[in-house]
């Protein structure tokens, strides 16, 4: 019908013009519209009678559905085979993408109601490739047909991977009493590609909280794929391991938490690309620094927040290392001569007599955290210098030609000392109820054993035990303790010394006892050490610059008994190893045990008194090494076997 003029090009050929295009195949989501030619010989002419373009390439609304189910439901009125059936979508077949297979819901069956869907219905889900006249044509993301132009990981279509980072990590459960759950990773709205996996007996749930403000909440409770806040959520639940996976972009801020359901500990592994959502944008030009006889004027950059559309604090943009700020223009402005003058002025607006402003800045503030990351500030003002070396402060455009210095930036950003809880030690007992400890040590972020952990947050050292063989015995009453250089060894470690920005003694671990059994010594060394708190680095000082005790390099040390040998003390190993706890006196003390047999058979002999360790509320023997901070019983010696031996 209606013709446009034909081509220069065209006139060469054996072809009429191209009509018109047709209507689109759909009015969102991606269709297609046609146009037609016709061939003006006799004879065939070389190439195609039509030609496609992309249309309607706006979203459809989230109510308005999959364009390949609605073609499937459309066979819900029509008998299959004599019977109603309702019809799902079977999607990214790939042997033939491009014909309407179904399958009958809650039924195995599957088949093909049409050899080819209309167009413009997607080849596969995760593609723009589209379906036309029942052959797959590639789309690229500028929605053009042929194009293979694709999007980066941050969405951009042929971008250059710029405007997002990529977040990968790992979190692993530490079991508490007191906490029930545990938060393992925050992903942003826009977040794109994420997939978690988690490892154990723990569960995975989201939290969600959309830029107008709505919260809510997935328990993630069975295998699926749903929606969360209008983004696509695919989640498997296995008995070992849960994964989710989330395309994006997310449609709020997703909170991924965990729920403590078992003993065992568990561990996530997440990656997702984050969107850098605070960009530089630079500014117009400045206004003129001279109203006549030629002056100067600069750009600036501010950052912007693309979510909330409004400029933001610089040092937003300074947290992603990807953002480089753009350098200000400068350019001459105002050239005319100032009415005053006799003649033109030559653009000079500094040089070497009259240097141009720059930035000055006070100290930075102290760090308003000691550890886990803090923030310091400094004052930054523009000032210019005169012929006479006078310095003034200035408006801070006229220093906008260099990037101006941060006024705020992170400190002591290294992690809080934690506490950090050994393995537990073997069950006090053989049999039954018993105890056992473990080493809690705190320890900084180098990994140095240390202090200031907070004692209301340290696991506890001590717990019962089980031991699942049966005892041959009467059942203890009570646990019993463990053996004192043990315990001790869990006292000491929790004791140390954390450097600081004034100088102090600073112990190292001690060595390993110097015998494997009986008492031998430990050494340590001890250094005069300060915290350099701009660096954040440990130096090494003379021994003198220290003030106060220094503590001691040397100390004896217990492994207990050696094989086949008796256990003595000598008063100063006693006091060294146990006397820290007196609370074995109350548990533990000798008693008589009855008297060993009689030297002589006849004639006059001796017997000696058995003294014994005991507990005293279980009356069961205990080794004597518990009983060593009592004072030992006297030798109790009585006369036997009085009767004269028979004559020989």
């Amino acid at each position: 019908s209606s013709r446009t003029a034909r081509s220069e090009e065209d006139r060469d050929t054996l072809w009429d013009a191209w009509g018109s295009w047709s209507e689109c195949s759909r009015t969102c989501g991606g269709g297609a519209s046609y146009s037609l030619r016709r061939c003006l010989s006799s004879k065939t002419c070389e190439g195609r009678n039509i030609r496609y373009k992309t249309c309607s390439n706006v979203d459809c609304p989230p109510e308005a559905g999959d364009f390949r189910a609605q073609q499937c439901s459309a066979h819900n009125d029509v008998k299959y085979q004599g019977q109603f059936y309702e019809w799902l979508p079977v999607s990214n077949d790939p042997d033939n993408p491009c014909s309407l297979k179904c399958q009958a819901r809650g039924a195995a069956l599957i088949e093909e109601l049409a050899p080819k869907v209309l167009d413009g219905t997607r080849c596969y889900t995760e593609s723009l490739d589209m379906c036309i006249s029942g052959l797959c044509q590639i789309v690229g993301c500028d929605h053009q047909l042929g194009s293979d132009v694709k999007e980066d990981n941050c969405g951009v279509c042929n971008g250059d991977g710029s405007t997002c980072r990529l977040v990968r990590g790992q979190y692993k459960s530490q079991l508490s009493a007191n906490k029930l759950d545990d938060m393992v990773v925050a992903i942003p709205y826009g977040s794109r590609q994420v997939r978690l996996v988690l490892k154990g007996p723990d569960h995975l749930y989201l939290e969600t909280k959309t830029l107008q403000g709505v919260k809510s909440e997935n328990s993630l409770s069975s295998t699926g794929s749903f929606l969360v806040d209008n983004s696509s959520i695919d989640f498997q639940k296995f008995p070992d391991k849960e994964i989710l996976r989330i395309p994006g972009p997310l449609t709020a801020d997703f909170t991924i938490k965990i729920r403590y359901a078992g003993a065992a500990d568990s561990s996530v592994q997440f990656i997702f690309y984050q969107p850098i959502i605070h960009r530089w944008r630079e500014t117009d030009f400045f206004p003129c620094s001279a109203s006549c006889g030629g002056g100067y004027q600069l750009t600036s950059a501010e950052c912007f927040d693309l979510r909330s559309n409004r400029v933001v604090a610089d040092q937003y943009c300074h947290y992603y290392p990807e953002n480089i700020k753009p350098k200000p223009k400068l350019q001459e402005c105002n050239l005319d001569p100032c009415p005053a003058s006799d003649g033109y002025k030559q653009i000079m607006p500094y040089d070497l007599y009259h240097p141009l402003p720059r930035w000055e800045s006070t100290p930075w503030t102290a760090c308003s955290s000691s550890c886990g990351g803090g923030i310091q500030s400094r004052s930054v003002s523009c000032v210019e210098e005169d012929i006479q070396g006078n310095i003034s402060p200035v408006e801070e455009w006229k220093c906008m030609y260099t990037p101006k210095m941060p006024v705020v930036q992170p400190c002591n950003i290294f992690d809080c000392p934690k506490w950090l809880a050994q393995e537990w030690s073997p069950c006090t007992v053989t049999c039954g109820q018993g105890l056992r400890y473990r080493v809690v040590l705190c320890i900084d972020h180098r990994g140095m054993h240390t202090g200031g952990c907070s004692p209301k947050t340290k696991p506890h050292i001590k717990e019962e035990c089980i031991v699942p063989t049966p005892c041959y015995k009467p059942k203890e009453k009570l646990p019993m303790e463990a053996k004192l250089p043990w315990y001790k060894q869990a006292q000491e470690l929790e004791e140390g010394a954390v450097v600081s920005e004034e100088p102090s003694f600073i112990p190292e671990a001690w060595s390993t006892c110097s015998v494997t059994c009986g008492v031998g010594s430990q050494v340590r060394l001890v250094k005069c050490q300060v915290l350099l708190s701009f660096s954040q680095s440990v130096a090494d000082l003379p021994i003198d610059e220290c003030e106060g005790p220094k503590p001691v390099s040397q100390r004896a040390c217990y492994s207990g008994p050696c094989s086949g040998e008796a256990t003595e003390y000598t008063p100063e190993e006693t006091e060294l190893l146990y006397s820290s706890l007196q609370e074995f006196d109350e548990l533990y003390d000798w008693e008589y045990k009855g008297f060993t047999e009689c030297s002589e058979s006849c004639g006059g002999g001796v017997q000696e008194a058995v003294v014994t360790c005991l507990n005293k509320q279980t009356r069961e023997p205990a080794d004597e090494m518990l009983c060593v901070t009592s004072r030992r019983p006297p030798q109790l010696l009585k006369a036997c076997s009085l009767d004269p031996c028979p004559p020989r």
